[in-house]
């Protein structure tokens, strides 16, 4: 064969098997596996100064920041070294269901002081994060950015935005108090928050202000003060700190932020000094470029946002301020003299709270007034903006006379879910069939319950889908709190007036009153958290899970009906409240458990001689209803006093029966209900047929840290006294009563 020959023949081999290497390496390079170890610890912060507890990865705070390309393939591998147990979400991303990291849905939890890997394709691309799903641990460090980057062959790049600098960004707040004591003493209907915070809104505050028809008629209608957030935090965290400055970046440039919300309860306003913000991206999905002032970022909801430096050589802060307006943290971007973006004013609390009463029932339920209440048009707290109401009241839409706008009321334009189109078409398949699923958000803010349809997780099963329909979920928001409802697994479509082009999220901040219409298609089988995303509430029960009919069982979950048993007690624990005066004519208290529905309370008053002797009651109840202003119970109560025995005096109640509290040890049953005023009634019927009306209240807020309280019932006893609130375990209270007398002393609660 002549080398010619032998040539072609060769290239004829080998060509094909070239182009056979070179599909595997662009296979292999398009398929890589992205690895990183997290190492989990217990760490010691001093955010405030003080050192407290907290929990690092890989010795930081937030987690680092995990970075991936669309089609790689993520391999994770979590070291638990805490003596807990432990597990990561993977905030918005779609994966295989038992990788999205649930304990006790979805997988079992990390073992203390063991190793697990999560492993999965990256098949999306866009800003998310990634948090613990255990207990409360995110609220102490276990949060982290998730950023999945396009391909640069992408068809959906888009120049000019994709390729721009970037910063990830992931806002958080940090309590010196434990997690678990702010469940505690939210649970127990605590106000030393709004102490801390100022929005207490006590009576004194309201006639200074104006208000007191406005307080009288709040409190008539069972309602205790507004607030926007729940719990008050002593920093605001932005990457970890609370101010840091970006200097490598020149006038005219545009950076991207990627803005997680990693939050436990806060809502973020972010505001820029350099000017205008553009909106490209929510949710980790591609929307229309849409200039606005300012935006508010829900918890854990994403936003891509870019900011221009202006041409000159200062450095402007981007500002995240907390929807209370209380606290802030701020970023700072360019090089020489600081340019601060103008502070948000304090709230109206006291005109948030007229809107309140107009719109609440004396049954607990909302009235729309008519309002077509939807997609943020109307932010429910608008009226307590000054920036954009000053005195003024909310003015209607011209296109639609039944919505409200706030960016009519102002120059300041503020970001709204209607303004968020799809830069793609996120329709539904048209054959498919539809399941249509209506929930209203519920709750109680008093007992802090907070619910789907009045019933909390363990009070459910799980909702039934099949693989292939479209799933519409008709969501009203009857609490009087903003509630982020958050899809495991899956985006839906916000049906908000853009048609094929409705965004796709994960997120959906629901606010009072207001209505939102969600769809997704059930494409990815197993069993999908779909919660509110306040730590708190969905720790409380706000949630449901949504399976998958005849789907193949989870490996990960080899004993399902245990693991579900254990999922579902997170909302049936019970939690301890206990109060003790130590005064001068004599002891009294009360010693309480409660949870979701029941309550198990014991409460003593100790004289100092005979002649007082002493009292205990224990009462054991469920509450019933909507707004859990109803709860019968069952009881023992023993009673011993000298006094009258010795006298040979019997005493009768007002309704002239022989009264035995002098000497009694008798089983009762009765009832609570909360009348208006927020005054607790309770009905008591004992064993030798007598029976006690009483009236009492403890917690009427005369000024900041003055409240008043009484008591009087049927059997002629009757109290009434004032505590001055020092810290929130300790206060000075004095008070008058029928069979003690007065006295003076200091009051203990936990």
């Amino acid at each position: 064969m002549d080398i010619r020959a032998y040539k072609e023949s060769l290239s004829k081999k080998v060509l094909p098997i070239a182009l056979l290497f070179l599909f595997f390496v662009n296979k292999v390079n398009a398929q890589k596996t992205v690895h990183y170890d997290l190492y989990i610890r217990d760490t010691t912060v001093k955010f405030t100064g003080i050192a407290k507890r907290a929990i690092a990865v890989n010795g930081q705070i937030p987690m680092p920041t995990l970075t991936f390309t669309e089609g790689d393939t993520a391999e994770i591998v979590v070291h638990n070294e805490l003596n807990e147990q432990t597990s990561l979400h993977w905030h918005g991303l779609f994966l295989p269901n038992k990788e999205d990291g649930v304990p006790y849905l979805t997988q079992m939890p990390i073992e203390p002081h063991s190793v697990y890997t999560y492993r999965f394709p990256i098949i999306q691309n866009g800003t998310h994060w990634y948090h613990s799903h255990s207990g409360l641990q995110e609220q102490i460090g276990m949060y982290g950015s998730f950023v999945m980057l396009k391909r640069n062959d992408d068809k959906t790049f888009r120049k000019g935005i994709d390729d721009l600098p970037t910063i990830p960004v992931i806002l958080s707040e940090w309590t010196d108090y434990k997690p678990e004591n702010i469940h505690r003493m939210l649970h127990n209907a605590t106000d030393w928050f709004a102490i801390k915070k100022g929005t207490t809104q006590s009576y004194s505050e309201a006639i200074q202000q104006g208000h007191f028809k406005t307080k009288l008629k709040n409190e008539w209608k069972r309602m205790t003060a507004m607030d926007v957030s729940d719990v008050f935090y002593d920093k605001i965290l932005l990457n970890g700190t609370n101010e840091s400055n970006v200097q490598n970046y020149n006038p005219g440039d545009k950076i991207r932020l990627r803005i997680s919300n990693g939050g436990a309860s806060s809502y973020f306003w972010l505001t820029y000094a350099g000017g205008k913000i553009t909106v490209v991206a929510n949710d980790g999905n591609d929307v229309e470029p849409v200039e606005v002032d300012r935006l508010l970022i829900a918890v854990s909801e994403t936003y891509d946002i870019i900011i221009t430096l202006p041409f000159d050589n200062n450095s402007y802060e981007f500002l995240a301020t907390t929807e209370d307006r209380l606290y802030s943290a701020s970023l700072y971007l360019g090089n020489g003299r600081i340019q601060l973006a103008n502070p948000l004013p304090k709230l109206k609390y006291f005109e948030g709270m007229k809107m309140m009463n107009d719109m609440m029932k004396m049954n607990g339920r909302l009235d729309d007034m008519g309002m077509n209440m939807s997609l943020n048009k109307m932010d429910m707290n608008v009226v307590m903006y000054p920036e954009i109401t000053g005195t003024g009241k909310p003015i209607q839409n011209d296109n639609d006379p039944n919505r409200y706008n706030a960016n009519s009321l102002a120059n300041i334009t503020t970001l709204n879910y209607a303004m968020l189109k799809s830069t793609a078409n996120t329709s539904l398949p048209q054959d498919a069939p539809i399941k249509e699923l209506h929930f209203e958000l519920t709750g109680n803010m008093n007992r802090y319950v907070w619910s789907l349809n009045n019933k909390v997780v363990s009070e459910t099963d799980k909702i039934l889908i099949k693989k292939g329909e479209n799933v519409r979920m008709i969501i009203y928001n009857g609490s009087m709190m903003r509630h982020p409802m958050h899809l495991h697994g899956h985006d839906f479509r916000l049906l908000n007036g853009n048609g094929n082009n409705a965004p796709l999220k994960n997120i959906v901040d629901i606010m009072p009153m207001e209505t939102d219409t969600l769809e997704f298609n059930a494409n990815v089988e197993g069993d999908w958290f779909f919660h509110c995303h306040i730590l708190y509430h969905m720790m409380s029960g706000m949630g449901r899970v949504f399976t998958y009919q005849d789907q193949t069982p989870n490996p990960y979950i080899p004993n399902p009906n245990y693991a579900w048993r254990k999922l579902k007690s997170e909302d049936k624990k019970f939690h301890l409240m206990a109060e003790n005066d130590f005064a001068t004519n004599g002891n009294d208290g009360i010693l309480m458990f409660q949870n979701t529905r029941w309550s198990f309370g014991s409460e003593w008053r100790l004289g100092y001689n005979d002649m007082h002797g002493y009292e205990t009651e224990t009462h054991i109840g469920r509450y019933i209803g909507r707004m859990q202003w109803f709860m019968p119970f069952i009881g023992f109560d023993w009673r011993y006093r000298n006094q009258k025995i010795e006298m040979n005096f019997q005493e009768r109640n007002i309704f002239g029966q022989s009264n035995t509290k002098d000497n009694r040890a008798l089983v009762s049953f009765g009832f609570n209900y909360t009348l208006p005023m927020l005054v607790r009634f309770q009905t008591e019927f004992f064993m030798d047929g007598s029976f006690r009306l009483q009236l009492a209240r403890e917690d009427i807020p005369i000024s900041k840290k003055i409240r008043a309280m009484f008591m009087v019932n049927s059997d002629k006893e009757y109290m009434a006294g004032f505590d001055y609130i020092l810290n929130r375990n300790i206060r000075i209270r004095s008070h008058y009563d029928s069979d003690m007398g007065l006295g003076i002393g200091l009051f203990l609660n936990y």
